[in-house]
C-alpha cells in the first residue's frame, strides 16, 4: 500500500510538480503580505483603543474617543467571529450588491480578506501587550516631558513588539494554512492546485497527503525563522558584569582596587584607598 501510496504520489509531483511550486509560492506571498498588513492594522487599532482620556480632555476628544474605541470593537468582533470563508464571499460576491463596488483581481481581495482578519487578531494583542507593560514607564516618561505620542514611540512600543512576537509568529503560520480558503474566490493558492490536481488525475488521497506534508514543512519552517527572531529581539541570555577590580565613586574622588575589591563573606572592602 506504502508502495503504491509513493509512486502515486511520485507520478503526481513528477507531472504537476511546478504546479504545485507556484501554488506554495502564492501562500507564501499572500500570508507574508497580509501579516504584515494585518499587524500594521492592529498596531493602529491597539494605540487607538488605549489613548488616555478624562472627565478634565475636552468633551469633543472625550465623544470622539469613545466613538473610535467603538467602532473598533464592532470590527474586532465582527471580524473574528466569522470565518474567513464567509467575509471572502461577503467581500467578493456581496461588495457589488451593496456598493457596486467589483473586483478583477483575485490577489487584491485575497489580500483584503486575509489583511483584515489578521488586524482583528492582533488588535487585541497590540492592546494587551500595550496595558501589560508597567504603568511607572508611563509616569517615568511624562516626568521627563514627553507626551503621549513620544511615549508611545520610543518606550511602550518596542516592548510591545517583543512582547507580542509570539502572537504574530503565531497569526502568521494560521495565515499559511487558512490562505486555503481563498480556494472559494478562485484564488490559485497551495490548496486550490490540490483540488485541481486530484481532479484531473482521480486520485485525491496522494494529493492530499503531498498537500499535508508540503504544509507542515512551511509551517515548521516559519516556527524554526520566528523563534530565531524572537531570541534576536530578546538579545543575548548571559552578558558580563562590570569589571571591579577598580571602583571609581563619583561622589567621591578615591579608588578602590586590588585582586579582591569586595569581599561578599564580610561584605566588606579589601582595595586600597587611593
Amino acid at each position: 500500500m506504502l508502495t503504491q501510496l509513493f509512486s502515486d504520489i511520485g507520478s503526481i509531483w513528477a507531472k504537476y510538480g511546478s504546479v504545485y511550486l507556484t501554488g506554495i509560492a502564492n501562500t507564501l506571498i499572500l500570508a507574508t503580505v497580509s501579516t504584515l498588513i494585518g499587524c500594521v492594522i492592529g498596531f493602529f487599532c491597539g494605540i487607538l483603543q488605549t489613548i488616555p482620556y478624562g472627565p478634565g480632555d475636552l468633551w469633543v476628544k472625550r465623544f470622539f474617543l469613545k466613538l473610535l474605541r467603538i467602532v473598533i470593537r464592532a470590527y474586532v468582533e465582527v471580524f473574528r467571529g466569522t470565518p474567513m470563508i464567509l467575509q471572502a464571499v461577503f467581500i467578493y460576491y456581496g461588495m457589488p450588491y451593496f456598493f457596486g463596488i467589483s473586483f478583477k483581481d483575485i490577489w487584491t481581495v485575497s489580500i483584503i480578506v486575509v489583511s483584515i482578519n489578521t488586524g482583528a487578531y492582533m488588535a487585541e494583542s497590540v492592546r494587551g501587550g500595550i496595558i501589560s507593560i508597567d504603568p511607572g514607564q508611563f509616569e517615568g516618561a511624562k516626568a521627563i516631558g514627553m507626551n503621549h505620542f513620544q511615549t508611545m514611540l520610543y518606550i511602550i512600543l518596542p516592548q510591545t513588539l517583543r512582547n507580542i512576537m509570539p502572537q504574530i509568529g503565531n497569526n502568521y503560520i494560521i495565515n499559511v494554512k487558512d490562505t486555503s480558503v481563498m480556494f472559494i474566490i478562485g484564488f490559485q493558492d497551495f490548496f486550490a492546485v490540490h483540488k485541481m490536481v486530484s481532479g484531473a488525475v482521480f486520485k485525491y488521497f496522494p494529493s492530499a497527503f503531498l498537500e499535508m506534508g508540503g504544509y507542515l514543512f512551511l509551517t515548521l519552517l516559519a516556527s524554526f525563522l520566528l523563534r530565531k527572531l524572537e531570541k534576536k529581539l530578546a538579545g543575548k541570555s548571559s552578558y558580563e558584569l562590570v569589571n571591579t577590580d577598580q571602583l571609581v565613586m563619583t561622589a567621591g574622588t578615591y579608588i578602590i582596587s586590588g585582586k579582591a575589591p569586595y569581599d561578599e563573606k564580610n561584605r566588606d572592602y579589601k582595595g586600597e584607598m587611593q
